[in-house]
């Protein structure tokens, strides 16, 4: 199979490109910049152009592209920047797509953030749309991609573990030096998955028929409380402080908090486990285990 990936510079794109490569597959990387590698492609997502040949040459697509929603401070100009990104990467990609083309299988990116916060409710794919601005954007996000016009699974990704990089990278100098803790009560359900996980899940959606919003999460989501010990435990530091979030507030936006750090959500990823897909990290432990 010949994959085209967008954001394939990123923590996934980067670690599906190896996946796929190791299993066989040929990989062609959409990137921005100049061209310094032969599986390379420009394009221009801003501009919604990708260089000749387009994707008339792959049989599939995993479009990961977007702005980071941890790269700064919550200002309207990086709001508008993380909306925008998702958007146009999009739209770049369902409108180079023909039905009667050569490429009939695209996943595109999407977050659990779709939900917003749950609270300790159990949700699945069947879940309405949440509230707030992350909501919004993944709500937006997947209504670019229905715009396509070949057979499409939108990947809602949780917290994805990883040593360098993804959900752990920023907290965890932090854990290193005793200074990690929960956040607020610590009650809030944490949903995640292993990068590992997360990769071998993608290549499956590329061969699976599954289309419509799947789960990118683990089974076993975890309290806040909970994880922030067994990351304290990984790196053989206490954990007895909570985050002060007050100072978060002042380096990223109130809206950042409450938005990104103290909402819950308890996610199964129920598409995945009905189709029969094998998670190599069911518990966080696991996960933390397997970090080198």
């Amino acid at each position: 199979m010949r994959v085209a990936i967008g954001g394939s510079t990123g923590l996934i794109g980067s670690a599906l490109s190896r996946h796929l490569v190791g299993a066989g597959h040929e990989v062609v990387r959409l990137v921005r910049g100049e061209i310094s590698a032969s599986d390379q492609r420009r394009w221009d997502p801003d501009a919604g152009r990708i260089d000749s040949p387009g994707l008339d040459d792959v049989d599939a697509v995993v479009n990961l592209a977007g702005a980071s929603i941890a790269g700064g401070r919550w200002t309207k100009e990086r709001k508008t920047e993380i909306r925008r990104s998702r958007i146009t990467s999009t739209l770049t990609i369902v409108t180079s797509l023909s039905p009667g083309g050569r490429c009939q299988r695209l996943l595109n990116g999407s977050a659990i953030g779709y939900y917003g916060d749950t609270g300790t409710e159990i949700v699945d794919e069947t879940m309405p749309v949440g509230r707030g601005f992350l909501a919004g954007v993944v709500a937006d996000w997947e209504a670019a991609a229905a715009h396509s016009p070949v057979s499409t699974a939108l990947l809602r990704t949780g917290n994805v573990l990883a040593r360098h990089g993804g959900y752990l990278a920023a907290q965890w100098p932090a854990f290193a030096l005793g200074l990690g803790g929960r956040v607020g009560s610590g009650r809030q359900f944490v949903s995640w998955i292993s990068l590992a996980d997360h990769v071998r899940a993608t290549a499956f959606l590329l061969d699976s028929e599954l289309t419509g919003p799947v789960n990118l999460v683990a089974p076993e989501p975890v309290s806040n409380a909970e994880f922030t010990r067994v990351f304290g435990s990984h790196v053989h530091r206490p954990t007895p402080l909570p985050l002060p979030l007050g100072a978060v507030g002042l380096v990223f936006g109130r809206e950042f908090v409450k938005e990104l750090l103290l909402p819950g959500q308890r996610v199964r990823p129920a598409h995945l486990l009905d189709a029969g897909f094998e998670f190599e990290h069911k518990t966080v432990r696991q996960a933390f285990a397997a970090l080198s």
